[in-house]
């Protein structure tokens, strides 16, 4: 597999989250995780988004994978860390996910709180910041033609 990892290092994904998701490497600290909870996110790797967590306690699979599988991922911005260093035993990561779902762009912005348990680090909680959702695609006017290509007005077709 030759594709360049989702999480935006630049790498292929053989070479960067595909180890951290699959078990064989472990994430050194939070910006890795971070890095691989989203790439998990893109490849729809359930398991792993939950077992990366401190706590299973009250995530719904289901709608996450739901998320995963019917976003279109748009890419991934670390802003910032702080802690997260070897010796540290928790660290936070300020990100934006950008995705398209159901035709509207959003971005999911956090910062997210990481802690080291037996030398592993896990998501433990996030913050989430606001952020304004906007439409894929320009809105189609009700007296614009309608694409599916009649010829009539959409309001007279497909928009009733």
């Amino acid at each position: 597999m030759s594709d360049k990892c989702p999480c935006g290092s630049g790498l292929f994904y053989n070479d960067c989250c595909k180890a951290v998701i699959k078990g064989t490497k472990k994430a050194g600290n939070p910006k890795i995780l971070m890095r691989a909870r989203y790439s998990a996110y893109v490849k729809s790797e359930i398991d792993f988004i939950v077992n990366s967590c401190a706590s299973s306690d009250g995530i719904d699979r289901e709608a996450t994978k739901q998320w995963s599988e019917k976003a279109e991922w748009k890419g991934l911005k670390i802003l910032g860390t702080e802690k997260g260093a070897a010796s540290d035993s928790e660290g936070t990561v300020e990100f934006i996910a950008a995705y398209v779902l159901n035709g509207l762009k959003d971005e999911h912005h956090e910062i997210a709180r990481f802690v080291k348990s037996n030398e592993a680090w896990l998501y433990d909680s996030g913050v989430i910041k606001t952020a304004t959702i906007m439409r894929d695609k320009p809105k189609l006017g009700r007296n614009e033609a309608c694409p599916c290509g009649s010829g009539k007005k959409y309001k007279q077709c497909c928009g009733k």
